[in-house]
């Protein structure tokens, strides 16, 4: 039996009009990474990871999503942003340190994000990954 993962879909014309036109013209930081059934090269626009104490991270606020879950069966991704390719591990955060970054992510995007905590409330359901460079 497969419990339902917590997930704020984005509306058609985000998925299927925006995100695509904005990762092929490359207007957003994006993330590349292996789908975890397919095994394709998924291209997701992200906007810049989020700067905290030090570290980067990529928070999901829309909660399970594909990226999320293809990151944590993958371990690892690019990053593209202006034409440059940056490679890095990602390191799933769990408790207390997942609490501070989602705290953070939180105060610097502001009321853009409110909506998506009001639907989401339990910080569990917002994956959030540190971005460690790989070579």
């Amino acid at each position: 039996m497969t419990t339902a993962r917590p997930y704020v879909r984005p509306g058609a014309f985000l998925a299927r009009i925006v995100n695509p036109v904005v990762v092929g013209l490359g207007l957003a930081t994006t993330l590349r990474v292996r789908g975890r059934t397919s095994g394709r090269l998924l291209a997701v626009p992200m906007g810049a990871p989020l700067e905290f104490e030090g570290a980067r991270y990529l928070v999901s606020g829309r909660g399970e999503t594909h990226w999320a879950r293809n990151l944590r069966a993958a371990g690892g991704a690019e990053l593209r942003t202006r034409g440059r390719t940056e490679r890095f591990r990602a390191t799933e955060l769990v408790g207390d340190e997942r609490v501070r970054v989602l705290d953070a992510y939180r105060a610097k995007h502001g009321h853009s994000v409110d909506a998506l905590w009001a639907q989401l409330p339990e910080p569990a359901d917002h994956p959030v990954f540190r971005v460690d460079p790989v070579g």
